[in-house]
């Protein structure tokens, strides 16, 4: 058994002196593998502050006094203020010439507004338009529909005001003669637009004192 092993031993050692032969004589140095190393992540020094969910805006309740004595231009060149209307109830519509639901919810409001004739209460349009370049499309809308509301420019601050977040259109408020606002509603329903109105005006009217 031992003549057996010490051959088997001596031609182990001669293999690996010819591989370390072989090696250097290549000009490649033996290494053996350096095991590989991982850090932790580390945050930044300065993080990014992670986005907030946005807040839906809070329910207007009263139009500010500053918009109440606003000077609203009207498309004849006049002008008037929602506070010249105090003890009335009040219908503002926000439209634009370019807006089919507008166009389509505008006969709906006149039949309304015709039903109320007479008692206490002021229909508005304001048009989000800008009067410079606008003014002649709005005027032909007004005059293809007989818009009868008092129509007027809604300046930037007006409207954003009145829209409070809601940044589409046709949008309408209703607001009771104590200039609060009982109903707000963006966007139209076909077909149900002027019940809509009914209902929210005669709401304003009985809560009046």
């Amino acid at each position: 058994m031992r003549k057996l092993i010490l051959p088997l031993l001596l031609m182990n050692g001669l293999v690996a002196a010819s591989a370390l032969n072989a090696a250097s004589q290549s000009g490649r140095r033996v290494t053996s593998p350096r095991p590989t190393q991982t850090a932790p992540i580390q945050p930044p020094v300065n993080p990014e502050p992670e986005p907030q969910p946005a807040v839906a805006p809070l329910k207007l309740l009263f139009l500010p006094e500053s918009l109440r004595e606003r000077q609203i231009k009207t498309l004849n060149s006049g002008s008037f203020r929602l506070v010249d209307f105090q003890g009335k109830v009040v219908v503002i519509n926000l439209w634009a010439s370019w807006c089919g639901p507008c166009r389509r919810e505008v006969p709906e409001y006149e039949k309304v507004r015709k039903a109320y004739a007479g008692r206490d209460v002021e229909f508005i349009g304001l048009t989000t338009e800008d009067p410079r370049t606008a003014s002649d499309q709005v005027n032909k809308f007004a005059r293809d529909l007989n818009f009868g509301f008092r129509l007027g420019w809604a300046d930037r601050e007006t409207a954003r005001t009145l829209m409070n977040g809601r940044n589409a259109i046709p949008q309408t408020l209703v607001l009771d003669a104590n200039g609060r606002v009982v109903s707000h509603w963006s966007g139209y329903s076909p077909g149900r637009g002027g019940d809509r109105l009914r209902q929210a005006i005669d709401h304003a009217l009985e809560s009046a004192p």
